[in-house]
């Protein structure tokens, strides 16, 4: 089966993840995700895509933490570098809009997939949340771009203590473009697509480039060593341990 659907309807390239229970992202679908989205950038049919899930109530949990717990370096580091390194260039480069259809929950690299979209569409009942310190290892990418979104004070909050917050908050904070009812995020994402695809494409296009340079300010820099950051983390005794206490529903013995 495959681990998300792609489909171009009305102009609009629809990736949407299909790995039950929770669209944990593994190495093989963050490949082949990118993938496609390399394949919506060069199809002059497609002027906007969405990225969303066919799994009901989720978005993504995010990384898929097994290489973590088995202390496999070389599996972390190639997770990292698909999720930080190239999906942030896949996106720098993408020369159309991008908008994240976030229904349910978004956790850990699952927010990182939809922060680095153009626009994030939520439901009003999604939920957010940045986890990873309570298992042992770090958000690290996101100690890059949050600050700069909702600034610092805040970013270190939500970021330190793994709190989940609401679709309501998210949006105050800047992080949510537009919010719709219940269930119905995807709906909002494809309204959202059909006006972007009512402009020049050419327009568009030039236009985000100017934007993302403009935007970058050492963005794509720092996202390196943020990889490392997480890495480094990653392979101590204290992220093992936080890990194995995910997995077994415990507390952690820090």
């Amino acid at each position: 089966m495959s681990l998300f659907s792609y489909e171009v309807n009305g102009r609009v390239a629809e990736i949407l993840f299909n790995n039950p229970p929770v669209n944990a992202l593994t190495q093989a679908l963050l490949g082949d995700f990118l993938d496609a989205l390399e394949r919506a950038s060069h199809d002059p049919g497609v002027r906007a895509v969405i990225i969303g899930s066919q799994v009901p109530g989720r978005f993504s949990a995010g990384l898929d933490l097994t290489a973590v717990h088995t202390g496999a370096h070389q599996k972390v580091r190639a997770l990292l570098d698909l999720l930080y390194v190239r999906m942030t260039e896949v996106q720098f480069r993408m020369g159309k809009p991008t908008i994240a259809a976030v229904g349910g929950t978004a956790r850990g690299g699952g927010m990182t997939i939809a922060i680095s979209c153009d626009m994030v569409v939520a439901s009003s009942d999604a939920t957010f949340g940045y986890p990873e310190i309570d298992a042992g290892v770090l958000p690290s990418i996101h100690f890059t771009h949050l600050p700069r979104i909702v600034g610092r004070h805040r970013a270190f909050e939500l970021l330190f203590t793994g709190r989940v917050f609401d679709a309501q908050e998210a949006q105050s904070l800047g992080l949510v473009s537009r919010l719709t009812e219940p269930g119905k995020a995807l709906e909002g994402a494809r309204a959202l697509a059909q006006t972007l695809c009512g402009k020049s494409p050419d327009v568009v296009r030039f236009g985000r480039n100017a934007f993302m340079l403009a935007n970058d300010n050492g963005y794509r820099q720092a996202v390196a060593a943020a990889a490392d950051s997480f890495c480094n983390v990653a392979l101590t005794d204290a992220a093992r341990e936080g890990i194995a206490a995910f997995v077994e529903k415990r507390k952690p013995m820090w």
